[in-house]
C-alpha cells in the first residue's frame, strides 16, 4: 500500500520505513511540510502517517486544509504532545487515529490496519476473483479456503491487478503504486515479480491468469477466457506468458 509518513527525524524516519516495508507498504517520505505537498501533488496514497509538530509550518492547519481539498486519506498522527487540547484540535482538524511518541511500529502497524479497516468497512473489503480471495488488511491470500503464501512485493501487484481485474493495466500504473519514490528498481522488476507470482498462483490451482499487453501492461482473467492481448513473444525474455 502506497504511504506517505511526514516526519522531519531523518534517522527515525528511516527506521520506520523500513519496517513499514516489510510489512508490505511502499513508503515515501516527507521531511517537511512543502515536500508533503509535494508528494500528494505527485502520488496517490492509500494512508498517512504524519508526525507533529513539524519544524517549517502549522502541521494541524496542513492537515485541515488536506481535508478541505477533499483529501479522504486515512491520517494518523503521532505526536510528543500528549495533552487533552492537543489530541482534541487532532481530530477536529481531520485525524483518523493519533499514537504518542514513541511509537512502537508494531502498534502502528496494527492501527493502520484498523484505520485501513474502517475505511472500507461500507463495503465488503475481500478482493474476490474466481477461486482466490484477497483480504488487503491482513495481506492474506486464500485459494480453495487455503492459505497462500506470497512474498510482499508480488502480493502488491496482486492486489493491484485484482483491484482492476478485466481491465488493462499499465506498467506505469504498476510501478507508480509498487515502489517508492526513493526505491532502486531494476529494468525488469517489474516483469520478474509478475513471473513469481503467475508461479504461485499456478502452483496454488488459481483459477485466473496474468496475461501481457504487449508494450502497454497486464490484465487479469479467469483461467479459460480468450485474450486478444496475450503476447506470444515473451520467451525472449525466459518468463512465462500466463498461468
Amino acid at each position: 500500500m502506497r504511504t506517505l509518513l511526514v516526519d522531519h527525524h531523518t534517522d527515525l524516519a528511516r527506521t520506520m520505513q523500513a519496517a513499514l516495508g516489510d510489512s508490505c507498504f511502499a513508503v515515501d517520505v516527507a521531511h517537511t511540510l512543502e515536500d508533503a505537498s509535494t508528494a500528494f501533488s505527485c502520488a496517490s496514497y492509500e494512508i498517512l502517517l504524519m508526525e507533529l509538530p513539524m519544524p517549517d509550518g502549522d502541521g494541524l492547519h496542513w492537515l485541515a486544509q488536506l481535508r478541505r481539498d477533499k483529501h479522504s486519506v486515512p491520517v494518523i498522527i503521532m505526536s510528543s504532545v500528549n495533552d487533552l487540547g492537543w489530541r482534541i484540535a487532532i481530530f477536529n482538524c481531520g485525524a483518523d487515529d493519533f499514537l504518542p511518541k514513541p511509537v512502537s511500529t508494531d502498534e502502528l502497524i496494527a492501527r493502520m490496519r484498523a484505520v485501513l479497516r474502517r475505511s472500507t468497512q461500507i463495503s465488503d473489503p475481500i478482493l474476490v476473483f474466481g477461486n482466490l480471495q484477497f483480504d488487503p488488511i491482513s495481506r492474506q491470500v486464500f485459494v480453495e479456503g487455503q492459505p497462500v503464501k506470497i512474498a510482499r512485493r508480488e502480493l502488491s501487484i496482486l492486489e493491484h491487478l485484482l483491484n482492476r481485474a478485466g481491465r488493462i493495466v499499465s506498467r506505469t500504473q504498476l510501478e507508480v503504486n509498487l515502489y517508492a519514490f526513493d526505491d532502486v528498481v531494476s529494468t525488469n522488476a517489474l516483469e520478474a515479480g509478475i513471473y513469481r507470482l503467475r508461479k504461485s498462483l499456478c502452483q496454488a490451482e488459481a483459477t485466473l491468469r496474468i496475461n501481457t499487453v504487449r508494450g502497454i501492461g497486464y490484465i487479469l482473467e479467469p483461467t479459460g477466457a480468450a485474450s486478444q492481448y496475450v503476447s506470444r513473444n515473451e520467451s525472449k525474455t525466459g518468463l512465462e506468458t500466463r498461468i
